[in-house]
């Protein structure tokens, strides 16, 4: 990750809140120092200062041997990202850069054993599926998550080290990042206009 000190955030009052609003994660393995990732969504518990990541694989994968074999884990959350081009700076004899945000959880990882991975795939769709939806935990039979539960295995990680990288040109002198916000916010690119945001809100 891009350790530069204006760039690097440890406040878990405002990582917490960001892999919340970013769930949607790649967890990174190894088995044997062949590295393995996978992108799936997580569910993210704080109780004070320990983190914890909730989630679920299939089986006989790639990522799953590597998440069994091996406990240290890397999760990346990821946010929104935008080119900035050095053409909109004050002095467009610059080098031009992306901004983005991101945060790196290291942690180690359990494998959860059938009744606990029954609870996390119940927690997790009922936190996205609406108590009447039809595809709501309660609405599914048994006979049915029970033979579909044989090919997951639920996981849990417990997070030894939690940064975050918001690089969100907070090096640039105010007349470049109102420039910059004033560009990427008359983009049609969404990232463009979530950077813009991001920046209004920190810079």
């Amino acid at each position: 990750m891009y350790k530069v000190g204006r760039f690097l955030e440890k406040d878990l009052d405002k990582l917490i809140p960001f892999m919340q609003a970013h769930p949607f994660a790649v967890v990174i393995g190894a088995n044997q120092n062949i590295p393995s990732a996978t992108q799936i969504p997580l569910q993210i518990k704080r109780a004070g200062d320990v983190v914890k990541l909730v989630g679920h694989v299939m089986k006989k994968t790639d990522h799953h041997e590597a998440f069994v074999s091996n406990e240290n884990v890397l999760a990346l959350f990821h946010g929104a990202h935008a080119y900035i081009s050095a053409s909109i700076y004050e002095n467009p004899a610059s080098a031009s850069t992306w901004n983005y945000s991101s945060v790196y959880a290291t942690g180690k990882i359990r494998m959860l054993n059938d009744e606990e991975t029954r609870s996390v795939i119940k927690e997790l769709t009922n936190q996205y599926e609406a108590t009447d939806s039809p595809a709501a935990f309660h609405q599914m039979p048994d006979e049915y998550i029970n033979h579909h539960l044989k090919a997951i295995a639920g996981f849990e990680i417990t997070v030894t080290s939690l940064e975050g990288v918001f690089k969100l040109s907070q090096n640039h002198p105010q007349v470049n990042q109102e420039s910059i916000v004033k560009h990427l916010s008359q983009s049609d690119d969404m990232q463009a206009q979530e950077v813009a945001r991001q920046m209004e809100e920190n810079c």
